[in-house]
């Protein structure tokens, strides 16, 4: 290795003290800016390219004429005259323009041209946050605008990718602009409502960490502050707004642009992501006609790639480069041959590969929910979906997933059922699904369905779960509730038994029970309740 270039360590370690200067500045931010000073971004932009002598910075005007903060790297060794593949990668939210630095060089090493960029309203870019709305996409076409006229990019290669925020942009970009021919969406959502909206209730823990760290590393617009603002005040009068505002900034709305488009779509995101649930993600990558992957891991919200920002050896990086260079460069790597669906076990840590989402089980286990169970609503039982972010990493690096005592919970506050002891590991896999009917003593309510691997002890382990919001139904009167739980993969050891509980109150979630009302949980003979478990067998 020559001596200008970075080792691996020097790597990790510019790049982490980087990313803590620019950000502890955050939390003292200038009137209305939360970037750094100009004398701090010089001094870490200088040390960063003592670092990596191919990253140059440079402003590029966006959509509308805000500057967007910028770093390209270029092949070392490129050939003058010669047009290289292109990748954007937009920030992820909150995150530094250096986010990318590491990835980009190895990239670029590998032949890239590649341009990282800070997305609108974030640190030092102008403009305010306009959370993945028009003027977002009109910026990443400005990015490749500016890439094709100043670099060695070749119109003809252009792909996109980035982490949450990036993978949002990355792929409704790929639906407007014709340019963009291959896409890594890592961590990102393709129905914004269904990620933190989902069974009508709102995700309270992880709304109030977009809206803080919007606050604090950037401008967020008057519309999302809006929406933020009604979205947390559970404002049902406003709910029409959130919903045609969240439709803006969905790739899902624009599916038939995407496909027509043809970009070689692939997906990555964690079993337990507590912003984008994995089940938005598989329902969007069934529908996609053109190339596609789709990749499940344990772990939180861009857990999964997060080390490999800082360089460490990391597999959903690694997948995305082999992406890029088949779809980009026309490499004969087998990336297009092999199973198109990898789901990596949450028990096992080994990959599984399928031809298709809806392969992934090869049958299901019922649990029948027989008799009636009524809860009261204004205590929380125990049964929980953890806390976000901690809960999915233990469960990621030391497979701790949120735990309760079955028996031990109340219940006065948690409708429990189980099922029989299994005698045989069931390895499930892919999305369990609820139907029971429910009577409620109130016209609005919120359950919370839990799915628990339960040990000879009583002790549960959290397979799965997902909330539940009804409105405007008679008190009294009984109705059906479909729910589809988290997607995950996960085996019950031999010897062990799932149980299901139900009950109304979760950290995670703003609940919709009015004091003293009470939910009851029936299975008629004409309408049995059962919850269905995919397994593989």
């Amino acid at each position: 290795m020559s001596p200008s270039r970075p080792t691996l360590r020097t790597a990790v370690g510019t790049v982490s003290a980087a990313v803590l200067a620019t950000s502890t500045l955050a939390g003292a931010p200038a009137a209305n800016s939360a970037a750094p000073s100009p004398t701090t971004v010089a001094a870490t932009q200088q040390h960063l390219a003592a670092k990596f002598p191919d990253v140059k910075f440079v402003d590029i005007e966006g959509d509308g004429g805000i500057i967007l903060k910028a770093n390209v790297f270029t092949p070392g060794d490129a050939v003058p005259g010669r047009r290289y593949p292109l990748i954007v990668l937009p920030t992820s939210w909150g995150m530094p323009q250096i986010e990318y630095v590491v990835q980009a060089k190895k990239l670029a090493d590998a032949g890239y041209v590649v341009v990282g960029y800070n997305s609108r309203g974030f640190w030092q870019s102008g403009g305010q946050i306009e959370t993945a709305g028009p003027p977002d996409i009109a910026d990443a076409s400005k990015v490749i605008d500016w890439a094709l006229a100043h670099t060695a990019a070749d119109p003809a290669k252009v792909g996109m990718g980035g982490v949450s925020y990036g993978a949002g942009i990355s792929l409704l970009t790929s639906a407007f602009d014709k340019r963009v021919k291959a896409v890594a969406a890592l961590s990102g959502w393709a129905d914004l409502i269904d990620s933190i909206y989902s069974g009508r209730t709102q995700h309270q823990q992880a709304a109030a960490l977009l809206g803080g760290a919007g606050a604090l590393t950037g401008r967020p617009s008057p519309e999302l502050k809006t929406i933020l603002k009604d979205f947390l005040a559970s404002d049902l009068a406003k709910e029409g707004d959130m919903l045609k505002w969240g439709a803006k900034r969905s790739p899902v709305t624009y599916l038939d642009r995407i496909n027509a488009n043809g970009a070689a779509i692939m997906l990555g995101n964690a079993w337990g992501d507590s912003l984008f649930p994995p089940n938005q993600y598989a329902d969007f990558y069934e529908k996609l006609k053109g190339p596609k992957r789709l990749e499940f891991r344990p772990g939180d919200h861009a857990t999964a790639e997060g080390l490999g920002l800082l360089g460490l050896p990391n597999d959903t990086w690694d997948h995305t480069k082999r992406w890029f260079d088949h779809y980009l460069k026309g490499a004969d790597n087998g990336v297009d041959r092999e199973a198109p669906v990898q789901l990596k076990s949450r028990s096992t840590g080994a990959y599984e590969g399928y031809k298709s989402w809806k392969d992934v089980p090869s049958g299901n286990r019922k649990i029948a929910l027989n008799g009636t169970q009524q809860i009261r609503t204004d205590r929380d039982s125990g049964a929980n979906g953890g806390t976000v972010f901690l809960s999915s990493l233990l469960d990621q690096f030391f497979r701790l997933p949120p735990m309760a005592s079955i028996p031990l919970l109340p219940r006065s506050a948690a409708a429990v059922w189980q099922s029989e002891r299994y005698t045989s590991a069931q390895h499930v896999r892919g999305t369990a699904k609820l139907h029971t009917t429910v009577t409620s003593t109130a016209g609005s309510g919120t359950g919370i369905a839990y799915l628990y691997d339960v040990g000879p002890l009583g002790v549960g382990k959290l397979v799965s779960h997902a909330p539940f919001t009804f409105h405007d139904k008679a008190p009294g009167q009984p109705f059906g509730v479909d729910l589809e739980l988290f997607s995950t993969a996960y085996d019950v050891p031999a010897g062990h038994r799932l149980a299901v509980v139900v009950d109304s109150v979760d950290p995670l979630y703003i609940e919709h029970n009015p004091t003293g009302a009470k939910l009851a949980f029936s299975s008629p003979a004409d309408d049995p309740s059962w919850v269905s478990v995919p397994v593989r067998d």
